[in-house]
């Protein structure tokens, strides 16, 4: 699977261009966690050799790879709609003792149609997993009418509330109070924002709802608009997410009775296929288009939104980090007369850390640095073990704060490896704190920059090369010796892939040429290869914003734990301005204090 090309500007396909316009307002890709058979790369660049000059992420219950989709997405000119497929609760968001887990929430297509609606997204997602998680992370209509601001709404697909209320009768007579008090809702909220969604992916159900629909859309005058269920790129991607669901639900691929998607129609179709499966609803499809010209989305991605230390009265943050570095230094070269001759520091000393000081003023990095400063002193004052480990170690201003404890200028350490003046990210200092205390540290910056400031990032396990045979391998019943034969055959090599394996490991290019079972196997494990599986928590990284997260980041819970997480990964929420933090617990600290 390529997903490099995106990068280089190779397509796979030729751009299509067509005379009827269309855009995807309703696509999965693998962050709706194994019911989704495709990369953001993958999606961006088959809309691209589509002609489409727009396209919509909308995953299941999160936010996951709404940034990676924007930038993405621009990089290749088009136009990105960030959304996503809600979970409503039926009743409230804080009722959680729901019979039966169908009942437990509807679905809803959401997309924001600028900056507001995104950030009223954000706050959604947020909302979905801090207050309403019951079996999904689910909003009510209590929250989603008071963030509404900015929002388009489409009424869903067949597992929608609308849809079911459809799909309960007959005819749309039999229904017809119940199915007008669910659309006058949604038209006082949304207004001219809200439409009804119609699919056609090859299903009877679809085709029973999309009746009903438009009897509805009809009768009390509202627009349709026609999606396409979408979860995988190409029609012959079908099959591993068969098996993507098959390793969701931990099911053989032969097991008759377990949940799977009939047909292969759920890929990114162009807009002449669209028009084919709509053929009497024209207006609908070219309707798509339409709301995705309305979309327009800025993110201001440069700006930084980290916490002000607060400092002495009448000192400004500059002055107070020279001031706290003078003293550090001073008494860390107490009595050394190559460093500190006479009590006062020596002029290789003070270059040293004027030069250091000048780049760190220049770029803006007191504050960081004065935060950094401040928890690593709460933690000596507790007696809490601490040390800065990587480049950090090679800044003299890092010696004298007391983040680190090796003297750069002894051991001709670089600060430019560090921090450079053409570098503009923050710089990373990774702090070491002794793993049965690292809370009391992280409980400290959360009451000093306030509870909902901070939070725990988020990160993806993926299948790397032998996670995903291994997973293939069990979905289709292979034998366990077998595929631990074949992911034996993969060389120890760090990050390698398996079309680098398959050149390099003659053993395993052999299984795959020779044995028509592997060969199945090994193919299935290329497409799914590098897709994320589930969502964790960082060991290390923490994140501080001047402001409650809730205003930059979507938030979440790993399932089963209470830790609260950013549902963007590192790279994301450093590039969406926030502050990263490294705290990470280590287990030496801990038998050396004892």
């Amino acid at each position: 699977m390529d997903t490099g090309s995106l990068e280089s500007g190779v397509l796979d396909s030729p751009v299509q261009h067509s005379d009827r316009p269309f855009v995807h307002l309703h696509c999965h890709s693998h962050y709706s966690l194994l019911d989704g058979a495709s990369s953001i790369n993958r999606l961006v660049e088959r809309a691209k050799s589509h002609g489409m000059n727009a396209l919509a992420l909308t995953d299941h219950g999160n936010l996951h790879g709404a940034l990676e989709f924007y930038q993405k997405a621009k990089a290749a000119d088009i136009n990105p709609i960030i959304g996503y497929e809600a979970y409503i609760a039926p009743g409230s968001r804080h009722q959680k003792d729901v019979g039966n887990l169908k009942e437990a929430s509807y679905h809803l297509t959401l997309l924001a149609q600028n900056s507001v609606g995104f950030r009223n997204l954000v706050k959604l997602a947020s909302t979905a997993f801090l207050e309403g998680f019951y079996f999904k992370p689910r909003i009510d209509k209590e929250v989603l009418e008071q963030c509404s601001e900015g929002i388009i709404c489409l009424s869903g697909c067949v597992s929608s509330e609308l849809s079911r209320a459809i799909l309960k009768g007959v005819n749309v007579d039999q229904q017809w109070s119940e199915i007008e008090e669910i659309v006058q809702w949604f038209q006082r909220v949304f207004g001219d924002r809200y439409f009804v969604e119609i699919m056609n992916n090859g299903l009877t159900i679809q085709q029973q709802q999309m009746e009903g629909a438009i009897q509805v859309a009809q009768r009390l005058g509202l627009p349709l608009v026609a999606t396409s269920d979408c979860h995988y790129v190409d029609a012959d991607d079908a099959e591993a997410q068969d098996v993507m669901l098959c390793i969701n639900t931990g099911k053989f691929r032969t097991d008759t009775s377990r949940m799977k998607m009939e047909g292969k129609e759920f890929y990114l179709r162009g807009p002449e296929e669209m028009y084919a499966a709509f053929p009497d609803h024209e207006e609908a499809v070219r309707r798509a288009q339409e709301i995705a010209d309305s979309v327009d989305i800025s993110l201001d991605l440069g700006k930084r939104h980290f916490p002000a230390y607060k400092l002495p009265a009448e000192k400004n943050a500059d002055e107070y980090l020279r001031e706290l570095c003078l003293s550090g230094l001073h008494e860390r070269y107490s009595g050394n007369e190559h460093m500190c001759p006479g009590g006062e520091l020596a002029s290789h000393v003070m270059d040293r850390l004027n030069r250091e000081l000048g780049v760190i003023n220049k770029l803006g990095f007191s504050n960081y640095f004065l935060i950094c400063w401040d928890f690593v002193r709460y933690a000596r004052q507790q007696g809490v073990p601490a040390t800065a480990r990587g480049s950090g170690v090679g800044a003299i201003v890092c010696y004298a704060l007391y983040l680190s404890h090796v003297c750069p200028v002894a051991y001709d350490l670089l600060f430019e490896r560090f921090l450079d003046e053409n570098r503009k990210e923050a710089p990373d200092i990774d702090i070491d704190f002794c793993k049965e205390r690292r809370s009391e540290i992280m409980r400290y910056v959360k009451e000093k920059y306030g509870e909902e400031n901070v939070a725990q990032i988020g990160t993806f396990g993926t299948l790397a090369a032998r996670a995903a045979i291994n997973a293939v391998g069990r979905a289709l019943g292979s034998p366990l010796a077998r595929v631990n034969q074949i992911t034996g055959f993969i060389p120890e090599e760090l990050g390698i892939t398996l079309s680098a394996a398959l050149q390099k490991s003659d053993d395993l290019k052999m299984a795959y040429e020779n044995d028509g079972e592997i060969h199945e196997l090994i193919d299935l494990a290329l497409k799914i290869e590098g897709l994320a599986r589930n969502v964790g928590t960082h060991a290390a990284a923490v994140v501080i914003a001047d402001r409650p997260l809730t205003e930059y980041v979507p938030l979440g819970k790993v399932s089963g734990k209470t830790d609260i997480i950013t549902q963007w990964s590192m790279n994301d929420v450093e590039a969406a301005g926030l502050l990263k933090m490294d705290f990470l617990g280590l287990r030496n600290l801990t038998i050396l204090s004892k």
